[in-house]
């Protein structure tokens, strides 16, 4: 599944990041032809606003890819709906659902395999995520250094993020009725009291969110296709 409904508010222009074009596509189909080429992915599911235009316009037609007009206010909203969606569709609560992030277009098929590969027989499930390679510092109000923190532990979050669709399904409802918006799958799921198994990603799985990124994600890409 790929939340495709938020306005990318970060990065400036006439229509939000994910739509965006890069090499003559749009960004998100960038993302969606990775999870398309993995074989063993079943369905992928772009979940957007009701009244996107934008996303008729972007996604090539494929048998395996749906447009969900399911998109809320929050990433959780968007995700819930997605889901509701799948089981409504003839999913079962304990089938797997991977969840991507639309602006992380440089995904690869080796990427979902590996995060499918560690977690198909985890209870939990899990995420691709990348250690802390930097020192970290923590700020005070007047954006100067107060301390530095230690990196050791620590990860950097990527997608997908793989949990079974009954459990995150519960655990988005569970934060939604408690007024909170985690900010990805895994924190849904860690209010519930599980762990998420944490899966190395590459550095190159980044998301676009300033303008800058889709120079360097538009650099990528061409070099894989040797554009």
């Amino acid at each position: 599944m790929i939340p495709s409904a938020g306005s990318g508010s970060r990065l400036p222009g006439d229509m939000p990041k994910q739509y965006r074009r890069l090499l003559g596509e749009a960004v998100v189909q960038h993302t969606v032809r990775a999870f398309l080429q993995t074989a063993r992915i079943a369905s992928v599911s772009v979940v957007v606003q009701a009244g996107d235009d934008w996303a008729a316009l972007s996604l090539r037609p494929d048998p395996r890819l749906h447009r969900v007009p399911r998109g809320g206010a929050t990433r959780a909203h968007s995700v819930l709906g997605g889901l509701e969606a799948l089981l409504e569709a003839g999913a079962r609560p304990d089938d797997w659902a991977l969840v991507h992030d639309a602006a992380r277009c440089c995904i690869t098929p080796e990427l979902i395999d590996r995060l499918i590969d560690a977690c198909l027989e985890d209870e939990v499930g899990g995420l691709l995520a990348l250690p802390l390679p930097d020192t970290l510092k923590a700020a005070d109000s007047a954006g100067r250094v107060a301390r530095t923190e230690p990196r050791e532990g620590r990860w950097l979050a990527q997608t997908p993020q793989m949990f079974r669709i009954g459990a995150l399904r519960e655990a988005l409802r569970a934060a939604i009725a408690d007024h909170v918006s985690p900010t990805d799958e895994a924190g849904a799921m860690e209010r519930q009291g599980a762990h998420p198994l944490l899966v190395a990603g590459a550095s190159w799985n980044f998301k676009i969110t300033y303008p800058q990124d889709l120079e360097l994600a538009q650099a990528l890409l061409a070099a894989r296709s040797g554009a």
